[in-house]
């Protein structure tokens, strides 16, 4: 069972910036399960670069909701779930920051797909989600929006477990 998750965020250093859209794809090895998608109210301002980047602005933010009104439904959804993520450290260690800032310890095995693609499809000149996706074939739909790479994400783990299944690993 797996959470294929993708976050936008106000900048690069978990501890200093804030998620600002998260989304979680549940797959159990086969297919989608389930999924979940909402903007965050980060409580801060966005970056213009960052909205540049990300399409998603201050204004976008300001009825959202914040992450302590979406961090049960997190929980729920990545529960007995290994954490995927293409650069898993990036999105996992956002998460974990916003849940510490609540007071809680946020613990999941994880999964890498930039590490598994390098092991399981050698020889990309770029492991980045959105090369490696063109080099494969995977259609972005709203390229750093965090469900259209997540998605992506979830496409690329499929090819990754079919290829691990020929592997033999």
């Amino acid at each position: 069972m797996f959470a294929i998750i993708d976050i936008e965020t106000t900048g690069n250093k978990y501890n200093y910036r804030k998620i600002t859209e998260i989304a979680i794809f549940q797959h159990n090895g086969q297919e989608i399960s389930g999924s979940y998608s909402t903007l965050i109210n980060p409580e801060m301002d966005i970056p213009l670069f960052i909205t540049r980047l990300t399409g998603i602005s201050n204004k976008m933010v300001q009825n959202a909701p914040k992450f302590y009104e979406v961090a049960k439904k997190i929980i729920e959804l990545t529960n007995g779930r290994t954490f995927i993520a293409h650069n898993v450290s990036f999105d996992y260690k956002f998460i974990q920051e916003e849940y510490k800032r609540l007071g809680y310890e946020y613990r999941k095995k994880t999964l890498c797909t930039i590490k598994l693609s390098r092991k399981l499809l050698p020889g990309h000149r770029s492991y980045s989600l959105g090369k490696l996706c063109s080099d494969l074939g995977i259609e972005i739909n709203g390229r750093h929006c965090a469900a259209g790479d997540a998605l992506a994400t979830v496409k690329l783990f499929e090819i990754l477990i079919e290829k691990n299944k020929t592997l033999g690993l």
